[in-house]
């Protein structure tokens, strides 16, 4: 079976180790299993059984963006398992020569953090650069729920998907990180919202996961892992766990981020 991870961070091998402490003192994790360079993130997936990646990284101030888009992309033309996504800042004035160049080069989505950027996904600020990625045809991957802040709250991301219907839009971690109640309740039947598996088995179980696979669109649901927070095998066979083997669990691990992709290419 082919497998993409559509959810996994990378940095520079300098920060790798300050960035995974970082992580793991946010979500107050005991341990993180893998160190956050590209060359980690190939063997936590050649265990697994992984063949793409999708890879970002987050600008947490405005001056990072461009030198985060670069790192992706330089390592996404080292590694063609790779598929790349870029940075924004709400603060960030340049975005959009910065998009015209990350879409020209191959890169056609921007990741949010808002809980570690600071600002909500609704901020006004960030209307225009909605606005120029809808017209451009890129999508966005945010991260989606925390019970502890209100940047990234569901609801926040449903207000987006209606202010602008013609953004695709990933909500990470089944739309809601710790509020997939929430999530299950503001952000069904969107059609251009889309949901990846990423770090929700291993706070809640499989109980979240299997009702989302009842309340949102099956076609709309990417396998994630969440590198470096969590390694390939162990998430893949909680997913398998979940659906068991068949079309569904094909689909949701290769099939429906391929056709999400494909009217940028083809990803085999």
């Amino acid at each position: 079976m082919k497998v993409i991870d559509s959810h996994a961070h990378i940095y520079p091998t300098k920060i790798e180790h300050k960035a995974v402490e970082a992580i793991r003192k946010f979500y107050e994790l005991d341990a993180m299993g893998h160190a956050g360079s590209s060359d980690e993130l190939l063997r936590s997936g050649a265990e697994g059984g992984i063949t793409k990646f999708v890879v970002f990284s987050t600008a947490t101030v405005p001056h990072q963006v461009e030198s985060i888009n670069n790192f992706i992309l330089r390592e996404c033309a080292a590694h063609p398992e790779f598929i790349p996504v870029g940075t924004l800042h709400a603060d960030y004035e340049g975005y959009a020569d910065e998009l015209r160049r990350i879409d020209e080069a191959g890169m056609h989505g921007v990741k949010f953090h808002p809980d570690f950027q600071l600002f909500d996904i609704d901020d006004p600020r960030l209307f225009p650069m909605y606005d120029l990625l809808s017209e451009r045809g890129m999508f966005i991957i945010t991260h989606s729920g925390d019970p502890r802040h209100d940047y990234s709250r569901p609801e926040k991301v449903a207000h987006v998907a209606r202010e602008f219907p013609k953004l695709r839009i990933i909500a990470a971690h089944f739309g809601g990180w710790g509020l997939w109640d929430v999530a299950r309740e503001v952000l069904r039947g969107f059609e251009n919202v889309y949901f990846d598996t990423s770090s929700t088995y291993g706070f809640t179980g499989a109980d979240p996961i299997k009702l989302a696979f009842k309340t949102f669109d099956p076609s709309h649901i990417f396998f994630g892992c969440d590198f470096p927070m969590w390694d390939h095998a162990t998430e893949l066979r909680r997913i398998v766990e979940v659906l068991g083997e068949g079309q569904l669990l094909e689909d949701v691990c290769w099939n429906n981020f391929a056709a999400f992709y494909s009217r940028y290419g083809s990803i085999d």
